[in-house]
């Protein structure tokens, strides 16, 4: 097995600019956007948006680039979005509901970074404690990998989600870069690198014509949804071509997510959810019974979700997002610290010790939800 190819064009010691491939002044330009954090006294600067044609949570670190991964764009419509965006051969993989992390080796030390470019104190330790091994000989041997990836399981700091066989929390795969130029390894290879590790990676559903692809998809979707699973994403065979297509649960979930914190999120957070049904269930063909059946089934996710939040600060309970993490005591301290830092209030409802970890759940309290709909309970008038 090759190791990953040298720097085409420049050296260990080559100016950022260089390694960006960007020119001194628009380099100049995006500095005043780079925001400057500490990790174990390691300093690094991250950009926590897209500027200058270099992608959010792209990080300036120990004299190297960490490139950021690439926004996925999403079809609405399968029979013509995939032929429309694909020219050749896709392969056609399960996304995955979880948060986007990536690890690389800095150092000697593996550290994760988040889909903003923060190193995640937590999954580094996490990922340090359950892929130890594997990690340790993939960077021997791919010291420039950048290795993308998803964090599941109920466990989950950030987005907590059921799937089977995980108990806690978990790392699945789903690409390899390199870690400064950004560009991916082709899908087969990149899978049969990390099966050769021992990488667990996301599910594999095949590579076919886009238009033969288009005509199957559906009836993966379908099965997915019925699993109240996320989706697929489709890629070139070459990695560098991507889409994803999510099911109707995922976007039923993250209605009924927003709407359980009605005041945090926008208008266009639900309204991009409420297209995407749309479109869906015309593509699909439905009757006016099975529309209507989609429709009732939004609606619970809508309005009860909100209910039940008015009910809770009604009953004088904090509303935010919960989640359960387990791990050593040192990395719960680390974590929690960590979410502070970002200004997150939390409330924590039970903290006990199991196995020789430390089992926390914990609230992050939504602050504009608690204050607003105490304020209407308390009688405060709408001008709506």
């Amino acid at each position: 097995m090759p190791p990953s190819p040298p720097p085409s064009s420049s050296s260990p010691a080559a100016p950022y600019h260089e390694r960006l491939g960007v020119s001194e002044e628009s380099f100049d330009r995006l500095e005043e956007h780079l925001e400057r954090r500490v990790h174990e006294n390691l300093e690094y600067r991250h950009l926590s948006n897209r500027r200058s044609g270099i992608e959010r949570g792209t990080v300036l670190i120990a004299g190297t680039v960490v490139r950021g991964f690439p926004k996925i764009p999403r079809t609405l419509v399968v029979s013509t979005g995939v032929p429309e965006h694909f020219h050749g051969p896709v392969a056609v993989e399960e996304k995955l509901n979880g948060y986007n992390v990536r690890l690389v080796r800095i150092d000697g030390d593996v550290l994760a970074f988040t889909r903003s470019g923060i190193v995640c104190p937590f999954t580094t330790r996490v990922v340090r404690r359950d892929l130890e091994a594997e990690l340790e000989a993939l960077f021997d041997e791919h010291p420039r990998a950048m290795v993308c990836g998803e964090m599941i399981g109920p466990e989950n700091p950030y987005t907590a989600h059921e799937y089977p066989g995980v108990d806690s929390i978990a790392f699945r795969a789903f690409g390899w870069r390199d870690r400064e130029r950004g560009t991916p390894l082709p899908v087969l290879e990149r899978r049969e690198r990390y099966e050769s590790f021992g990488v667990a990676q996301t599910q594999y559903f095949g590579t076919d014509e886009p238009d033969a692809v288009a005509d199957r998809l559906l009836d993966l979707v379908d099965e997915l949804d019925a699993e109240g699973r996320e989706g697929v994403v489709l890629q070139s065979r070459d990695g560098d071509r991507q889409l994803k297509y999510t099911t109707s649960a995922a976007n039923r979930g993250d209605l009924a997510y927003a709407f359980s914190m009605p005041f945090e999120y926008g208008q266009e957070f639900v309204f991009r959810r409420l297209i995407r049904e749309a479109f869906q269930a015309v593509e699909w063909g439905e009757s006016e019974p099975e529309a209507r059946e989609r429709a009732h089934r939004l609606g619970d996710a809508i309005l009860c979700s909100m209910i039940e939040s008015i009910d809770a600060v009604a009953a004088g309970e904090t509303v935010g997002d919960r989640h359960t993490v387990r791990a050593e005591p040192e990395t719960i301290d680390a974590l929690l610290e960590h979410l502070r830092e970002q200004g997150l209030t939390l409330h924590i409802e039970q903290d006990r010790a199991e196995n020789g970890e430390r089992v926390v759940t914990f609230c992050k309290r939504s602050q504009s939800t608690n204050d607003k709909v105490r304020n209407y309970l308390d009688g405060q008038i709408v001008d709506v």
